[in-house]
């Protein structure tokens, strides 16, 4: 390539990594202005404030909370030193030396920002015409500034270099001219810079740091697993701006991230990824302040944004060793290695019609209407949350699938529950996270006339009904992410409901039985310690009563626990289930009781790498086994969360895995296109 294609190409791609610095500082406005934290100096850098998604502002709340918590730790350590020193590399518009000026928290600290010389110019500019901003700089003197050159701004407190990081002599000679002192104790700060940089170049900017400060602390905050479904979708993401990630590559986990440090010079070094940090080193009550700001339903994709950063320090000198990340003494998502068989599932696409198979959605909720009919019901997809009723129909082509437009409302992460010679009930469920259905709806089907007649939207709802049911007794509160079984009790048909959550309680453990037969929630005797609240579980009948396992529960910790409430001669009982070896929790799982197997399939965990596959636990003995799934057939990322399970055959062991995905963070909306089948057969 000529040089100078090479020299555009390479321009064009450091032009697109700023641009990342224009979105990410709008994004941190945002959170700021619906209060996660306090900055008021940020908005200075953007045109107007825009209200970002609460996904988005989350997850930059949790970013700013953990580079703060390392700067304010560094800060304490060196509390009685001289002269302290924070060099920002890659700063962009971050507005750290504003904040820690307006607390009053730098004494003898020099705060030093290099950058790309462009955005170096464009924040001098943006600080010159901000007197909230020039109140914090009182003695640098505009004039003095070089508009073409590698200083932008000097202060006593505040020097703003225009410099291309990856170039070693340029930033050693620009720091050492603006007042650097190399042997001060200095927290190094690297918020997603490094690995826009071609690995080999970030590895030697880590080695330089090491050599160059003897007493110092490095915090940088990166992506980490960029292999799982999440992780590609990602990838994807910051390839198309052209701003490809390239240390995930070398180093695509945290144990690879701490040893490169150790590689060049460090002589300690811990790593969190934002779960960790999240729920082991912020309050319970910040975490319920932070919570409580705006409505929030995003659970799964929360976990994994957070699952794919992490916080990093690593140390050079007694002193600032000091300052390290200090993890929990006890973590509430301790590291688990899941006990994996070495035999993987195979998954495939459905067989059929690709274009006929549209059955993307997040939330919903499915049954199985007769023999190669599967209803899905409500969910969300790119054209917003609705109610439509889509059904699975299977013919000597193949499958295939019918949609409808039934009066049924919106409906998300409700019920659909089987009753064979009645019908099937719909439960629960939100349209939004303010609003959860109140509804009960009774759908009446013709068994007899499927699947042959129904070749058409019309002719399906010639054999397909909904009605509301109007249901006597005490009713349950209004929920979502619960589950409903269906069992019997005194010789009629049950409902059992349990868990959820409201838009007021984060998470229910009461339980509520509706007989279908007299439409009316009954009173029924129930035993023992009640199992802890929880949502997003699963629950299958089985044997006369229900297994339940995993969920999120209260704290916003996922659950391992299976519990079994057993029928009794006068109502049910609660009672723990043995399983061993124990399980990874998760949640936003599916689940299938097969034979004497619950079968538990993908789903959401944050205590080990990876993502769930296939777990089957033995009732009877309560021994364990995991399995991988192999989804090389796939040609999307397929994840497993907020989607819908049923069986294909009637012995249950060949399962349909039908929508499913989600909002992946900044970085776009992800649905599984069509249904995909996994074969049990060889593990049960």
């Amino acid at each position: 390539m000529p040089v100078s294609d090479r020299s555009k190409k390479k321009h064009g791609k450091d032009t697109a990594v700023q641009g990342t610095n224009d979105s990410s500082v709008v994004s941190k406005v945002s959170a700021a202005a619906q209060g996660y934290f306090s900055d008021d100096f940020l908005k200075s850098f953007v045109c107007k404030v825009s209200r970002r998604a609460p996904l988005i502002n989350r997850g930059y709340y949790v970013r700013w909370r953990a580079v703060d918590h390392c700067v304010k730790q560094f800060l304490r350590v060196t509390e009685g030193c001289a002269r302290r020193q924070v060099l920002s590399l890659g700063a962009g518009f971050d507005s750290l030396y504003f904040r820690l000026h307006a607390e009053g928290a730098l004494e003898a600290v020099v705060v030093f920002e290099v950058d790309f010389p462009d955005v170096a110019q464009r924040k001098a500019a943006l600080i010159n015409a901000s007197t909230c901003l020039k109140q914090a700089l009182s003695d640098w003197d505009p004039r003095s500034s070089q508009p073409n050159g590698p200083v932008n701004i000097v202060s006593g407190q505040y020097c703003l270099l225009g410099v291309d990081v990856r170039v070693e002599k340029d930033v050693e000679g620009a720091l050492s001219r603006a007042g650097l002192q190399w042997s001060a104790p200095t927290l190094l700060l690297s918020e997603v810079v490094l690995t826009y940089m071609d690995t080999h170049r970030s590895d030697t900017v880590i080695g330089w740091a090491a050599k160059k400060f003897p007493e110092s602390l490095f915090v940088m905050y990166e992506q980490v697993r960029p292999h799982d479904p999440f992780g590609r979708v990602m990838q994807d993401h910051f390839l198309k701006l052209n701003s490809a990630l390239h240390a995930l590559s070398h180093y695509p986990n945290t144990t690879a991230q701490r040893q490169r440090f150790l590689d060049r010079g460090w002589e300690c070094c811990e790593i969190l990824d934002m779960n960790q940090f999240y729920l082991g080193l912020v309050s319970e009550k910040e975490r319920h302040r932070v919570e409580s700001l705006e409505p929030f339903d995003e659970f799964e994709e929360w976990h994994q944004k957070c699952s794919h950063y992490f916080i990093l320090t690593a140390s050079k000198g007694p002193l600032t060793s000091q300052a390290k990340i200090t993890p929990p003494p006890v973590s509430p998502v301790p590291c688990i290695s899941p006990v994996l068989s070495p035999q993987t599932l195979c998954v495939r696409p459905l067989p059929g019609d690709a274009q006929g198979l549209c059955a993307e959605g997040l939330g919903m909720a499915s049954s199985v209407l007769g023999p190669g009919v599967i209803m899905l019901s409500g969910g969300s997809g790119r054209v917003g949350r609705g109610g439509a009723v889509k059904v699975l129909i299977r013919d000597q082509a193949g499958w295939r699938c019918v949609c409808m437009e039934p009066n049924t409302g919106v409906r998300m992460y409700h019920t659909l529950t089987a009753v064979p010679q009645w019908g099937a009930v719909i439960f629960g469920g939100r349209s939004s996270p303010l609003s959860p259905v109140r509804s009960v709806l009774r759908v009446t089907y013709d068994p007899s006339s499927l699947p042959e007649s129904y070749d058409t939207a019309n002719h399906m709802s010639d054999g397909l009904s909904f009605k509301e049911m109007p249901c006597t007794g005490n009713a349950p509160l209004a929920r979502w992410r619960h589950t409903t079984t269906l069992l019997r009790y005194r010789g009629q048909n049950f409902l059992f409901v349990f868990g959820g959550r409201t838009e007021a309680e984060s998470v229910l453990g009461d339980a509520h039985f509706l007989c279908v037969e007299e439409q009316h929630w009954a009173a029924v005797p129930v035993e023992g310690d009640p199992p802890e609240a929880r949502h997003s579980h699963s629950a299958c009948g089985f044997d006369g009563g229900v297994v339940i396992f995993g969920g999120l529960g209260r704290d916003g910790v996922p659950l391992g626990d299976a519990i079994f409430l057993r029928p009794t001669a006068t109502g049910f009982c609660w009672e723990r289930l043995l399983v061993q070896p124990a399980l990874v929790p998760r949640y936003s799982h599916s689940a299938h009781v097969i034979g004497q197997n619950l079968v538990l399939v993908g789903g959401v965990w944050l205590q080990a790498e990876g993502v769930p596959g296939i777990a089957v636990i033995n009732l009877t003995t309560g021994g364990s086994v995991e399995y991988s799934l192999d989804t090389s057939c796939v040609p999307w990322p397929l994840m497993l969360h907020s989607f819908c399970s049923e069986p294909l055959d009637s012995a249950g062991t060949v399962i349909a895995l039908i929508g499913g995905g989600g909002n992946c963070f900044s970085f776009g909306t992800h649905f599984n296109p069509q249904p995909v089948t996994v074969d049990l057969k060889p593990v049960l």
